[in-house]
């Protein structure tokens, strides 16, 4: 295991960014609208809106899957736009995405081991034997114990918190600088979220990861954020520390965020 200090993870900081994308046959339609932020060495940042918010839009931006129309994106001193080739392959090493669907990500085809070891090789370059040694090193982090008998299943004979499990030992497994987790248990049932809320601030405290958050649940945001800004048709219309904003909100579309939360109990 690498020596995880936060004084090695580099902060993000996203500039002045906007989306807009073009079809033919309709007008422009901006999905992110001049929107900034840093996300600190070992913190982490609620990204927080309803459907249609640009959240999602702005990981796609940060992981480079996208490009911004507009301004600029850096990690550290590499400007994320700009990558291609090896450099962007370096890159998605150090910035892992958390998927929103456990049943979706995972190849149903594949064991546990093989699909948690497979960044081990790729990214670190590690061995079989290595990268096996790996697996279980992780399995045993994001309590999936005993390991040997989590390793050997397929995904279809996990629950759907120890799929979301094994999703996050795979981001964990090639020893990423920065999680993005894109509404990681809006697909579980509530009596599984908290689990998976507690394991990624464990997470990100004793490895001092970085963590973006993206969530429509303010009450989930609250256990795993440090800091949120809340956006509404691409813009942000609020942002603040997380306790003092859901203590007292500023803006109405924040007021009806926190109004359409259905029961405490879901943020655990």
């Amino acid at each position: 295991m690498s020596d995880h200090r936060t004084a090695q993870v580099p902060a993000l900081t996203v500039e002045g960014v906007s989306k807009v994308y073009t079809s033919r046959g309709s007008g422009p339609v901006t999905a992110v609208d001049d929107v900034s932020f840093t996300l600190e060495p070992g913190a982490s940042v609620g990204l927080v809106g309803a459907s249609g918010s640009g959240k999602s839009t702005i990981a796609k931006l940060v992981t480079a899957s996208e490009r911004p129309t507009s301004g600029s994106i850096t990690f550290g001193d590499v400007q994320v736009d700009r990558l291609r080739g090896r450099a962007l392959r370096r890159f998605h090493g150090n910035v892992q995405l958390v998927f929103q669907d456990p049943y979706g990500a995972l190849n149903p085809l594949h064991t546990v081991e093989y699909i948690v070891s497979r960044p081990c090789q790729n990214y670190l370059g590690m061995n079989a034997r290595q990268a096996r040694d790996r697996v279980h090193e992780l399995l045993d982090t994001v309590g999936l114990t005993p390991t040997e008998q989590y390793a050997a299943k397929l995904p279809h004979q996990l629950s759907g918190g120890q799929r979301q499990r094994v999703v996050i030992a795979r981001a964990l497994a090639c020893d990423p600088q920065l999680i993005i987790a894109d509404e990681p248990v809006s697909m579980l049932d509530v009596s599984l979220r908290a689990g998976v809320l507690r394991l990624l601030e464990k997470l990100r405290r004793d490895r001092g990861l970085s963590l973006l958050y993206i969530t429509h649940d303010l009450l989930s945001a609250r256990v795993v954020t440090d800091r949120i800004l809340v956006l509404n048709h691409g813009r942000v219309v609020e942002q603040g520390e997380t306790k003092h904003v859901l203590q007292h909100p500023q803006d109405d579309y924040t007021v009806a965020l926190l109004d359409a939360v259905a029961t405490p109990s879901a943020a655990g």
